[in-house]
């Protein structure tokens, strides 16, 4: 299979010649070292680590594993020597030039918090989730409609350029793995069950020593079915057997290894009137139709979660999208307890552009209802262009400011 670009590239490059150390974290089998391997770094080494060998000693002395190895190395799958952290530390005090390490791992708990800790100021991370659409659709050079928005003063949406795609249905199925790439369709059944498995066998016992790992991959399965929603921990502990404590903590744990998705609920000075629960998403839609049972994109359509599916994969490519972008905007979503929601906020330059996602191929001005609510929760606020996300054809005015956005023009 030849090697398809994505879209942080030119941001990590960036990023490596200003940083001694250039971090590269996200979910198993994301693409992670096939990206890094692949950019044009003269002399780059891998050393790729394993949970069960202590290779060429980096775990026993560390110091004398590096002093071994020149820069620029690629540290592959370093939660499994997490002793190397302080080390290079050690040596990017004495020598501060950019570009020397680039670190990757799957599992944050205690890596990113161990790299941001024992890094700090040194290091720039990145994080790296499945493909996003122009990256499968080799279109990484475009910029999608949103970063235009967010980015561009003169920009006009409706002389945007967004061609057709697949089905929205395909597109959710197959979801993002770089893996599936060339795979039959009649073997992605096989792929996410060795994924799942693989992901509980190894990286959940690994990262977080949780012994019940039967009763952790029917929380995983679960929380497919809870994907694009605000998750009560009492009812999915009750759901398991389990009580809150440890389903907000196994919640954490899928967090922490790249498997879900919380965005805070936006609140202000009205915060007694909203919902401040976070929202939820599985990181990958292929994923959550495989552990849902779902067996073909006919099967999305006729299924009850198709509409949260569709959510989870817009608000995901949203996701990949922003990685690539010179400054994140902040991510909210809104529900008032009158019922009025909005499905994502991006925040910036203290403007929010409220998005609406949609499974409708006739998007109209009653999707944008809870625009409207937003702004009478909070008056004065500062609202920017807003979306529609829908399965529509073509680009069109809803009203001032609010336009329907076909999704894979993202």
């Amino acid at each position: 299979m030849d090697y398809l670009p994505r879209i942080i590239e030119e941001r990590l490059i960036d990023l490596f010649r200003h940083f001694p150390v250039l971090a590269v974290l996200g979910s198993r089998q994301a693409g992670k070292t096939t990206l890094v391997e692949h950019l044009p770094i003269e002399k780059l080494k891998t050393v790729v680590f394993d949970p069960t060998q202590d290779l060429m000693g980096a775990r026993r002395d560390p110091d004398l594993f590096l002093q071994g190895q020149p820069v620029p190395l690629f540290l592959d799958e370093v939660q499994y020597a997490p002793e190397l952290l302080a080390s290079i530390k050690r040596r990017v005090d004495r020598d501060r030039q950019p570009g020397q390490y680039i670190l990757s791992g799957s599992q944050n708990l205690a890596v990113l918090r161990n790299v941001s800790e024992s890094l700090a100021g040194r290091v720039a991370v990145l994080r790296l989730l499945p493909m996003c659409l122009a990256e499968l659709g080799d279109r990484v050079e475009k910029r999608g409609i949103l970063e235009r928005i967010l980015f561009e003063d003169d920009f006009d949406p409706l002389k945007h350029d967004c061609g057709p795609s697949r089905s929205a249905f395909e597109a959710i199925w197959r979801g993002g793995m770089p893996g599936l790439i060339g795979m039959p369709d009649r073997l992605f059944s096989d792929y996410f069950g060795s994924y799942a498995q693989t992901y509980i066998e190894r990286d959940v016992r690994t990262a977080a020593q949780i012994g019940a790992l039967q009763t952790f991959g029917r929380f995983f399965g679960l929380l497919s079915a809870l994907t694009a929603s605000e998750l009560n921990h009492h009812q999915l502990g009750r759901e398991l057997g389990i009580d809150r404590k440890t389903a907000k903590s196994w919640t954490e744990i899928a967090s922490a290894t790249y498997q879900w998705f919380e965005i805070p609920a936006y609140s202000r000075n009205a915060i007694k009137r909203i919902a401040g629960k976070p929202k939820g998403y599985l990181s990958d839609t292929g994923l959550a139709c495989h552990l849902q049972r779902i067996t073909s994109p006919d099967g999305v359509a006729a299924h009850p979660l198709a509409g949260a599916l569709f959510e989870t994969f817009v608000v995901l490519e949203v996701f990949k999208r922003m990685e690539s972008w010179p400054m994140r905007p902040g991510l909210f979503h809104f529900r008032a307890y009158s019922g009025a929601e909005v499905d994502l906020l991006l925040e910036m330059d203290g403007v929010l552009h409220p998005v609406e996602i949609k499974m409708t191929s006739n998007p109209t001005n009653r999707d944008c209802r809870g625009f409207d609510g937003l702004a009478a929760c909070f008056p004065g606020i500062r609202l920017g262009t807003g979306l529609v996300i829908a399965a529509c054809e073509e680009v069109r005015q809803l009203r001032e400011n609010v336009y329907a956005i076909p999704w894979w023009c993202l």
